[in-house]
């Protein structure tokens, strides 16, 4: 039997597994940090000076919640909120017990994301549905959010590259996943060929997850 062929028979369970358990993490987190990172992201465009909905306090606390979220970088924020997870999951370990960490880290990275992406609307456009009387729960829907389609999808790949990122971190506290299987194995045990099949498969996952964003925000900007 060649290497090739004792490697796959030994490693492509364990691979599987572990790619699976990425898919699981990145997959459930992205939604939830989907379903708070767009309002939140439209509540401070919407809550600015100037817009429709302008409110200084509510503006200033969500920037600063957001901004303070940003700073801590992932691997101490896993390690700050563990009681706060076990009280929400039951557990801080598995893939279970990484995803409120994960959301909490991706959630607010998405919301400065959909800020940017919706400040890129003209004013001009939002001013113009405005004096027609359109109400602002309309504007968001059939103005600020369909003209940024392009660029939300673009931010919405990049928080998932960095989310899979995250994941990867994640794997060297028990979370599983790809991290966690070329740290145990490809770190601490020296498999090197683990190590470079683990890079391998993340390189893979990345590049296409890019390539799909970038296509589809291509495409929407045609329409």
């Amino acid at each position: 039997m060649s290497r090739s062929e004792q490697f796959i028979e030994q490693w492509l369970p364990i691979i599987g597994k572990s790619v699976i358990e990425t898919f699981q993490m990145v997959g459930i987190s992205l939604f939830f940090s989907v379903l708070i990172g767009i309002p939140l992201g439209i509540l401070i465009v919407l809550t600015r000076p100037g817009q429709a909905l302008q409110n200084k306090i509510l503006y200033q606390i969500s920037n600063l919640i957001i901004n303070i979220v940003r700073s801590v970088p992932f691997i101490i924020l896993l390690f700050f909120i563990l009681p706060f997870t076990k009280i929400i999951v039951g557990t801080t370990i598995g893939v279970k017990g990484v995803i409120v960490p994960l959301v909490i880290y991706t959630a607010p990275y998405i919301a400065r994301l959909m800020e940017s992406a919706l400040l890129e609307v003209e004013n001009g456009v939002i001013e113009a549905y405005t004096a027609m009387g359109i109400k602002t729960r309309s504007i968001i829907w059939h103005v600020l959010l369909r003209e940024a389609r392009p660029s939300i999808i673009l931010g919405l790949t990049i928080s998932t590259v960095s989310l899979i990122g995250a994941t990867a971190m994640a794997g060297m506290v028990g979370a599983g996943g790809l991290g966690d299987l070329a740290y145990r194995f490809g770190h601490l045990r020296y498999e090197v060929d683990v190590m470079y099949a683990t890079v391998f498969i993340l390189i893979i996952l990345v590049q296409s997850i890019q390539s799909i964003g970038n296509r589809l925000a291509a495409r929407l900007k045609k329409d």
